[in-house]
């Protein structure tokens, strides 16, 4: 849960936002919580932290891919080089 209370700042202001949802799953979650807007919201901050933690992710990878390669031309040279006429 620490993930979650960091991707975002807990204490920045509230603002209503327009949001078009199934009114029956509006219904049902409503007559599950008291607080619904809270639940949304808990739910939001997850998703947010799940994405930024796979683009974190798929960036870190990228890195490694990119670093792999720049070492495997170091060593062998481009896969190009024999098409090169100079």
């Amino acid at each position: 849960m620490d993930a979650v209370k960091t991707a975002y700042d807990p204490r920045a202001p509230k603002r209503p936002v327009k949001l078009s949802l199934n009114q029956d799953l509006v219904e049902k979650a409503n007559e599950l919580t008291q607080d619904l807007s809270g639940e949304v919201e808990a739910l939001l901050a997850q998703f947010v932290a799940r994405q930024e933690q796979m683009r974190d992710t798929d960036a870190a990878s990228l890195r490694r891919a990119a670093q792999a390669w720049g070492e495997f031309t170091q060593k062998h040279g481009s896969l190009s080089d024999e098409f090169c006429a100079f």
